[in-house]
């Protein structure tokens, strides 16, 4: 009899080799997170893996679009949404 297909993605372990001081640190960190040290370690892999490709990633826009956007870059900032932000209290001034 054939074993039933899984449904469940394969794993594969990775092994890594880290300082004990390190190591500490990331457990401390999983720990605070209510997560196991290896599933800590996967999530922040994937968020740097992903943020690397996203640095990546090239737009292409026709010739007005692009002009259209550096004359945007370009205009000094403005308007009453600028003009409200500029008066908000800033935290970190008395």
């Amino acid at each position: 009899m054939a074993p039933k297909p899984s449904h469940e993605p394969q794993t594969r372990a990775v092994n890594l080799r880290v300082r004990e001081d390190l190591r500490g640190l990331i457990d401390r960190a999983a720990r605070a997170q209510g997560k196991t040290r290896s599933d800590f370690m996967i999530d922040a892999a994937r968020r740097a893996a992903e943020d690397a490709l996203l640095d990546q990633t090239l737009v292409r826009v026709d010739d007005d679009s692009y002009r259209h956007f550096l004359a945007v870059l370009d205009q000094p900032p403005g308007g009453e949404g600028f003009a409200r932000l500029m008066k908000a209290p800033k935290p970190w001034q008395p």
